[in-house]
């Protein structure tokens, strides 16, 4: 470990900052093969090979495809889904397993708002469960006393890079015979007990958009084992309505099709990616080791916990500073100071059962529906306090460096943490 002492006067009051951000260079994973196979896309003039209606190109071009093939072998599952994003991802999931009005599905707040509409999309309803404080994944503890006769699924999210509580999701699940997806969209290449991260459930899957680890600019993919969720998944990701008469399919629940279908030039830059994701998440665990070690040094804040049988992709480096009613320090004040230091810091994450969609009750049109309506089914609470970790969190507690953000080097990882040093010197 280098020594960090030296000039600890904060830039604030005339100090050198520990960090140049001009240096950073953004985490770039598309490599020569890439622009080579997106050079032969362009050139052949044929960007996307969907059709929709019920036929062979039905499934799309030859790139999507060996993308689908590919992926599946690699992440373990019977069947991959592209899409065109990872929240059409989450909308199709929902609608595949058959999602009625109404219905309930639980999930966290903690996370990307898309989780959440992906449900409402079908005129289901979010119930929100509490986090975990040291891992941000859905609080398995406090689903139970969550579920109703109108509960239909759970969707957990793998936040920051780290799997949920998977097995017990799924006993849940089994208990009450509900349907499990999963949210892995900052999880690609982290592990549960050895097996990918987004193939434990019944639908999970991947975003592809361009602050992942692996991107296309945007993008994502589906994972199932399931063949019916599978062809349900690719009929509502190409116009279904259209395609189910001809294909002979007698099952038209949720069978409203959208585009939500991947084209040539995506899949073509994202294949050879494949291949890389591992050694860039190895490399990002790297740096998260080497924060660590230099951080613990703080007294008071807390680091991110790996949990014992899982693995972490390190999307994101969260850290818990002390409450502001035991310090006197607001996270406000941490945080400008770090980011005067040069630090790419960022606070919390959002709480999305506070947003106006869910405080206000109004997504279709201008009477409450879904909540209000002969599909709902009971008055559903989304007022402040119900998820009381979840909002401390994102309110007051959480830093965030995004890891994913950058190619960060050894050096800037020390420099980070010199940065953290000086600021933890100042204020507690």
């Amino acid at each position: 470990m280098k020594n960090l002492q030296g000039d600890l006067k904060l830039v604030k009051f005339g100090g050198t900052p520990a960090l140049n951000p001009e240096t950073l260079t953004k985490h770039n994973p598309i490599n020569e093969h890439s622009i080579s196979n997106a050079v032969t896309v362009l050139k052949s003039g044929r960007l996307s090979e969907f059709v929709g209606e019920w036929c062979d190109e039905f499934f799309g071009g030859p790139w999507v495809r060996e993308l689908e093939e590919k992926s599946a072998e690699l992440f373990q599952s019977r069947y991959a889904i592209t899409v065109n994003s990872w929240t059409s991802g989450l909308v199709a999931a929902v609608g595949a397993i058959g999602i009625e009005p109404g219905d309930e599905i639980i999930t966290t707040p903690y996370t990307m708002s898309a989780t959440a509409t992906s449900i409402l999309h079908w005129n289901a309803l979010p119930v929100f469960v509490d986090i975990d404080p040291s891992t941000y994944n859905i609080d398995v503890t406090k689903i139970e006393s969550s579920i109703t006769d109108r509960s239909k699924a759970i969707l957990a999210v793998d936040i920051y890079g780290q799997p949920a509580d998977m097995d017990e999701i799924g006993a849940i699940a089994n208990k009450y015979g509900l349907r499990v997806i999963t949210d892995s969209a900052q999880s690609p290449g982290a592990k549960y007990k050895g097996k990918p991260a987004g193939t434990l459930s019944d639908i999970g899957g991947y975003s592809f958009n361009f602050h992942k680890h692996i991107h296309s600019g945007e993008g994502g993919i589906c994972f199932t084992d399931d063949p019916d969720l599978a062809l349900n998944l690719q009929l509502i990701r190409n116009h279904a309505e259209v395609v189910v008469s001809s294909k002979g399919h007698t099952d038209y629940v949720n069978m409203l099709g959208y585009n939500f279908r991947m084209g040539e030039l995506e899949a073509s830059i994202l294949v050879p990616q494949i291949a890389i994701l591992e050694k860039i998440v190895e490399r990002r665990n790297e740096l998260a080791r080497l924060l660590s070690l230099h951080l613990s040094r703080n007294a008071g804040l807390e680091l991110p916990i790996v949990a014992p049988d899982r693995t972490h992709a390190f999307y994101t480096y969260a850290m818990q500073i002390p409450r502001h009613e035991d310090s006197g320090v607001s996270r406000s004040e941490v945080a400008s100071a770090l980011r005067s230091e040069g630090v790419p810091i960022s606070e919390g994450y959002q709480n999305i059962h506070l947003l106006p969609v869910y405080q206000k009750k109004i997504a279709y049109g201008t009477k409450g529906f879904p909540w209000k309506g002969a599909t709902n089914g009971r008055e559903i609470d989304y007022s402040k306090g119900i998820c009381p970790i979840a909002e401390e969190m994102h309110d007051s507690r959480v830093l965030a460096l995004g890891l994913c953000t950058y190619d960060f080097t050894d050096t800037q990882i020390e420099q980070i943490a010199l940065a953290f040093e000086k600021v933890w010197n100042y204020y507690y």
